[in-house]
């Protein structure tokens, strides 16, 4: 399965932060936000992946990092020249997913929590789509779900006035490849953009769309607003340093996941001692049994 991050937008809602720089690009605690969905596919499983970004941000992604060889894995890049939609991405990726299946994250997406990479490796290998459902207390903002008594899915709608449940679909999605044609098919919105609801309403059509719901231990963060951006960097902080853990550390991940050896994941944390991400990179290895 192949992997797509959706980096792009121009983080509006972040302004003046963002006037010069992408929001993925921020800090998250000790980390660029994007390391937090890069992680995230990696655990599930997932070692090519694209980055779709703004033209005038791309450049900055490929330095910060690279062609991926570093972490076992192959990155590639892309452009979204306007904000036209989540499911956008599929048609820019399409020669980059040919007749795999992928997963699509986005890049302001953060998720934490135990069992989720058991959970998500689980469903990189999808017969039509996969999504979660999340509860919150203000589903008008997202695609909401809709449930009937036996919790089968009836319906999603995208940013209700009269949300049908507290139960929304967070950023990070399973498909397989006729994603690309679904793309294809679907019409602009209101909002004039290809609504990646649209895309899920077309499975759920299909009676090929399955709904998981992420339990009460998972954590997810969507950083779009400052308060959000804070509440993100002090969750980080919190559990890494009462724990001792690092969580969204895309060099981790490479060495958990069998990626990289114990020498290639010493040499990443090399060049990073000086700030003590690198220390804390190395006392991982400390705490192996």
């Amino acid at each position: 399965m192949k992997g797509i991050i959706l980096a792009g937008g121009t983080g509006s809602r972040l302004h003046p932060l963002t006037l010069s720089v992408s929001k993925q690009l921020m800090p998250v605690y000790d980390k660029p936000m994007i390391y937090y969905p890069l992680s995230t596919l990696m655990y599930a499983g997932i070692k090519e992946i694209l980055i779709i970004s703004t033209p005038k941000d791309l450049p900055l992604f490929k330095e910060l990092l690279g062609d991926g060889k570093n972490y076992g894995c192959s990155f590639s890049y892309a452009a979204q020249e306007s904000p036209n939609g989540l499911a956008e991405a599929f048609i820019i990726g399409e020669e980059f997913i040919g007749k795999d299946k992928v997963a699509l994250i986005l890049g302001d997406n953060i998720f934490y929590g135990t069992g989720l990479a058991s959970l998500m490796q689980s469903n990189n290998d999808p017969n039509g789509g996969i999504i979660y459902a999340y509860r919150v207390n203000d589903p008008q903002r997202y695609g909401v779900v809709e449930f009937d008594e036996e919790g089968k899915v009836i319906s999603i709608e995208e940013k209700p006035k009269a949300p049908k449940s507290n139960y929304v679909v967070p950023g990070i999605y399973f498909y397989d490849s006729d994603v690309v044609s679904i793309a294809k098919s679907i019409q602009p919105s209101l909002r004039g953009e290809l609504e990646i609801t649209d895309v899920n309403k077309e499975y759920l059509k299909r009676g090929k769309l399955h709904v998981s719901i992420l339990d009460r231990g998972t954590a997810w963060l969507d950083t779009g607003t400052f308060q959000a951006l804070m509440q993100a960097s002090q969750f980080v902080e919190v559990l890494e340093e009462r724990q001792g853990m690092i969580i969204g550390s895309i060099e981790v991940a490479a060495y958990e996941m069998g990626y990289v050896s114990k020498s290639q994941f010493k040499e990443l944390a090399q060049p990073l001692l000086k700030s003590g991400y690198g220390e804390r990179l190395l006392g991982i290895l400390n705490k192996e049994i």
